[in-house]
């Protein structure tokens, strides 16, 4: 499961005088703030489109384009995108100081086949419940041990919130990269990205 809320993106202002800076050619842009929107010209489009196609050197004006979104996610596809650290930020819902403060249950987990686990069903289950306690635990004697316990046997799939800056170049990237992956949260991330401005046009390509 992953859930992404809260998309901002911005830049294309700079993105698109910065795409015309190689040629000097300013003045045939054909963008600007109409009703208080940026609005992209067909003329800065097709350029745009253009430098894209051409590759990452040509592209660049791509990493100024950002996108700024809260993404919830298990830790084990927070693992996977660390490979995407150049041009991204994220500061993350902090377990090591709020894992205690409120109740374990299964609706904080991505387990998108609980229902067909067959016999490991109840060992899931046996596992949130000790995570659980072990919370009580730390919460009613104050002994760091049992928190310790918690971290290391917390499971990889317990959601964590991240607020995430990253930019249309790693978007396109990943875009590219994860299609077909096994884990369907990059397939949903996928479909996001299909949903921003010009997407299209600048990530997924014609």
């Amino acid at each position: 499961m992953i859930k992404i809320e809260n998309t901002i993106v911005t830049g294309w202002e700079a993105a698109i005088r910065g795409s015309r800076n190689p040629m000097n050619s300013w003045s045939k842009s054909d963008s600007g703030f109409k009703d208080g929107y940026y609005v992209i010209g067909e003329n800065d489009l097709d350029l745009m489109t253009r430098l894209s196609a051409a590759g990452n050197d040509h592209g660049k004006f791509m990493r100024m384009i950002h996108v700024q979104c809260d993404v919830t996610a298990p830790l084990f596809w927070w693992k996977e995108t660390d490979q995407y650290k150049v041009g991204t930020t994220t500061n993350s819902t902090s377990t090591m100081h709020k894992i205690h403060s409120s109740p374990i249950t299964l609706d904080d987990f991505s387990i998108e086949d609980y229902e067909h686990l067959g016999e490991w069903k109840d060992s899931f289950s046996n596992v949130i419940d000790d995570c659980e306690k072990l919370r009580q635990a730390y919460n009613s004697t104050g002994d760091k041990r049992y928190w310790r316990m918690l971290i290391e046997l917390l499971p990889e799939s317990y959601n964590q919130m991240r607020t995430w800056d990253i930019n249309y170049a790693v978007l396109k990237n990943i875009y590219h990269a994860r299609k077909g992956h096994k884990l369907i949260e990059w397939e949903q991330m996928r479909e996001w990205i299909e949903e921003l401005p010009h997407a299209e046009e600048l990530i997924i390509g014609r």
